[in-house]
């Protein structure tokens, strides 16, 4: 089934807070991009306020209270951070239901994939895992791990930890490939994402698209975000 979920992309917890309370009762999952200013060269929340010192990153880590909104939400991280393997265990504190790992930040495939294998059955369970990849990505590599994925994530540019990026067709051409080769694949596509592509994406093979900058800079999210709602209806 087709799904829009939108994205938050925000230096600011309050401007996180703010967001999900104009989502509140309009969506059931949303996707927060975590930028560390390593692997990309933005930086949004934690990151832009102390990083894992961040007072309300730390409240959360101490389980003194949850992400805004929690009880009401399916929150999809999007990690663009260089550390996303090494800290697994701070960012599960956060209270993902899906955690989304790029290729670009693996020093080595290998022990990748020897870390999504020996994840916790619990985790796996109820987390699922998705693997991000760029247009210059080699889709080699993405088949040879996405067994071992929930999903795949294709960047509909090569410019992530950005809102309001345009969309590049390659990307059409890298759903197209992956979903002939790996029948029953689930694929999540984000960057460039508007109600004129939108059909064109979920035609090429999309099952969920990730809109971030035209829901938010159109003036009515809500009125935007219903649209894009409609396209799957």
């Amino acid at each position: 089934m087709e799904h829009i979920i939108p994205a938050i992309l925000e230096r600011n917890f309050n401007e996180i807070k703010n967001k999900l309370t104009i989502l509140h009762e309009q969506t059931k999952c949303v996707h927060i991009d975590f930028c560390d200013g390593v692997l990309v060269p933005t930086q949004t929340w934690p990151f832009a306020s102390g990083g894992f010192d961040d007072p309300n990153f730390q409240r959360i880590q101490n389980e003194e209270e949850g992400m805004p909104h929690w009880e009401d939400f399916d929150f999809e991280f999007d990690l663009m951070v260089a550390d996303a393997v090494e800290n697994f265990d701070i960012y599960m504190k956060l209270g993902p239901k899906r955690m989304i790992f790029h290729l670009s930040a693996q020093k080595n495939i290998e022990d990748f994939e020897h870390f999504l294998e020996s994840l916790d059955m619990y985790i796996r369970d109820n987390v699922e895992m998705g693997l991000a990849f760029e247009l210059s990505s080699d889709l080699e590599i993405v088949s040879r791990i996405s067994n071992k994925v929930d999903f795949l994530h294709c960047m509909g540019s090569d410019n992530i930890g950005h809102q309001g990026e345009v969309f590049h067709s390659k990307a059409l051409e890298n759903i197209k490939i992956l979903k002939e080769k790996l029948p029953g694949v689930v694929i999540s596509v984000d960057i460039g994402i508007n109600l004129d592509n939108a059909t064109e994406i979920f035609q090429a093979g999309a099952d969920r698209l990730v809109v971030g900058s035209s829901i938010w800079k159109s003036g009515d999210p809500i009125g935007t975000l219903e649209n894009f709602q409609n396209l799957v209806e």
